[in-house]
């Protein structure tokens, strides 16, 4: 479920690239094949984790969050239909209400995943940001989904996920400035996972989420690998049992 870091990896338009730098590739001396490479990323781009201190002064940092918060029971709330209608729209209370109602409560132990379809815009900035611009002035341009701070509260009060993702760039949505959710959310060392890819290909229920970041010493952040394994009914030709 994680976007390839590359040269067309979308970042924060405020946040450094990720650059890739070719340290060597060929025939050493010695005769045998050799290749390495740096490289250098934001915390905060692609595919990623935001640890709870991004936004919670003493919350966890991304080498103190436990392993088991990023392995999980993935549950889908599917909120494309209303994100191609409204670019800026929010996921709400009513949202997860519904899905309950559809699918049953969410569980203590849940990964929960937002699908707005929004990945399906990668690598184009301008269709998945909102803007292509970069710097602090591109910011008022930012225009995509994300969850709304009511629902925020409600989960934190009333169903104890161990992690919430998204696809698309940031848990609160585009033209949010106080970045609400996230405070709710990190504030109860509940860490979120932006820039997923993939959700389409999973089902609302059954599918196991494993999320692993980059262990990163005093991370507010860090590139993410995640994958879900799907249960044998949800298996089709065109999806394996794990999403890369």
């Amino acid at each position: 479920m994680s976007h390839p870091f590359d040269a067309e990896t979308i970042v924060w338009p405020t946040s450094e690239r990720f650059r890739l730098e070719k340290a060597f590739e060929g025939v050493t001396p010695e005769g045998f094949y050799y290749a390495a490479n740096n490289f250098s990323a934001a915390e905060h781009g692609g595919t990623h984790l935001d640890a709870p201190v991004h936004f919670a002064r003493g919350a966890q940092a991304v080498d103190e969050i436990p392993l088991e918060r990023f392995i999980g029971p993935a549950v889908v709330v599917d909120v494309v239909a209303q994100a191609d209608r409204d670019r800026d729209y929010q996921v709400g209370v009513d949202d997860l209400l519904r899905a309950e109602r559809d699918q049953g409560e969410i569980p203590p132990d849940a990964v929960l995943l937002v699908r707005t379809g929004f990945s399906r815009r990668w690598p184009d900035a301008a269709g998945y940001l909102g803007t292509a611009e970069r710097g602090a002035q591109a910011l008022r341009d930012l225009h995509f989904p994300g969850l709304h701070p009511d629902a925020a509260r409600w989960l934190a009060a009333n169903r104890p996920i161990k992690a919430i993702g998204i696809d698309t760039a940031s848990i609160d949505y585009g033209q949010s400035t106080r970045y609400e959710s996230h405070r709710v959310l990190f504030e109860r060392n509940i860490p979120a996972l932006e820039n997923l890819t993939a959700l389409e290909r999973l089902p609302l229920r059954g599918a196991f989420v494993v999320a692993l970041p980059m262990k990163i010493g005093g991370g507010s952040g860090a590139p993410l690998r995640a994958l879900a394994i799907l249960p044998v009914n949800a298996v089709t030709p065109s999806a394996s049992r794990r999403v890369p």
